[in-house]
């Protein structure tokens, strides 16, 4: 059997209900909804194609709620079904966050799903490029998800704009009070607006600093911000979990709508094209030499520049499709940010490997405290 993997569930295609002008996957073709006779294949060759001890869904899109809620009553009643004993199922909902109601609230809340909702920080920044959807109306469904015990990760699409903003951004999402933040930086230059909204490696490397700066002297006991919380992992020994940080990649497969198989959510293209769930079994495609050269060539496509870093460890290049002839587009910002905070990020690993809390780490930052005193 094949070593454990992900599976990221294209269930609408590229259907949604929103248009985000910096959005990757708009353009993508696959226009209709996943019928259940592919849902199930999917799902029985999942829980075939390794032994455990867990399975792994993550519900993209486009916006995988358009499908109703219905869909993933099925879903849920099919894992149930097939699910090995003695092993676990963990499903990840990534939505817009539009669409929820109480009743989808208290599904996820007894399926025990986690959910990533869509946030770009402030109401200005959020709706200057994400259209569609009431930032308000967004806000309230985060609320009512909190009231069914479920806390909802935030997934702030970082802009140039809101990068340049950088506590109003943070604090409009540490306000909301989930306990845990993604910042997604914004790379693209598929048109004018997409390309204006593109971060610029200067103004996120600053960024970085000042949200770090403000995380640790004050959040940073009771909030996860998860690129500071990766870094800490890593450099406290820990094997990275984020693909995009890994040296390689590949362990996450595309199942789009029609039951296409592909190598990575950014790369749905004829090139990268596994095979289909009709014809073909997911061991043979996560296990395909096209699948694993794929993951390997993260480390091995990078510049020689990126290999001599001292950082590298820390990113491995970032994700491929971020590139220019073998480097991140945003090193010069990630090279800002380690060359001001890596004695930082060192303390703090060393004060929890000396069974310190993170509050009284806080409390170290917030004091002013130094190696001296």
């Amino acid at each position: 059997m094949t070593k454990p993997y992900v599976l990221m569930v294209k269930t609408a295609g590229s259907v949604c209900n929103m248009h985000c002008d910096y959005c990757y996957y708009i353009d993508k073709g696959h226009e209709h909804f996943m019928d259940t006779d592919v849902l199930e294949k999917m799902i029985r060759d999942y829980f075939s194609s390794y032994s455990g001890p867990v399975y792994s869904f993550v519900w993209h899109g486009g916006e995988p709620t358009l499908l109703g809620l219905d869909f993933y009553r099925k879903a849920v009643s099919l894992q149930k079904k097939y699910l090995p004993k003695g092993t676990v199922c963990w499903n990840n909902l990534q939505t817009n966050g539009t669409l929820l109601n109480e009743e989808w609230c208290s599904f996820l809340s007894e399926e025990n799903f986690d959910v990533g909702i869509s946030i770009d920080g402030t109401k200005a920044i959020h709706e200057r490029y994400r259209h569609g959807g009431n930032y308000e109306d967004i806000v309230k469904h985060i609320r009512m998800l909190q009231t069914y015990r479920k806390q909802p990760d935030l997934l702030c699409a970082l802009t140039e704009d809101a990068a340049q903003n950088a506590l109003d951004t943070y604090h409009a999402l540490r306000d909301l009070n989930t306990g845990w933040i993604q910042f997604i930086p914004v790379i693209s230059n598929k048109d004018e607006i997409a390309s204006k909204a593109s971060l610029k490696a200067e103004t996120y490397g600053r960024f970085l600093v000042t949200v770090f700066e403000e995380w640790i002297r004050n959040d940073i006991d009771h909030l996860g911000v998860q690129f500071f919380m990766e870094l800490l992992n890593v450099l406290s020994g820990g094997q990275a979990s984020l693909c995009y940080m890994s040296k390689t990649c590949g362990r996450a497969l595309i199942i789009e709508n029609d039951g296409s198989v592909y190598s990575c959510d950014h790369f749905v293209d004829e090139e990268h094209r596994l095979g289909t769930l009709q014809k073909d079994h997911l061991a043979d495609m996560i296990e395909s030499k096209e699948q694993l050269s794929f993951g390997q060539r993260k480390y091995s496509d990078l510049s020689q520049k990126c290999k001599a870093c001292p950082y590298l460890q820390l990113c491995y290049g970032e994700c491929p499709k971020d590139r220019h002839d073998g480097q991140y587009e945003l090193c010069e910002g990630l090279l800002y940010f380690y060359e001001h905070e890596i004695d930082q990020l060192m303390k703090i690993v060393s004060l929890l490997k000396n069974k310190k809390t993170f509050t009284e780490v806080k409390g170290y930052f917030k004091d002013g405290k130094n190696d001296s005193e």
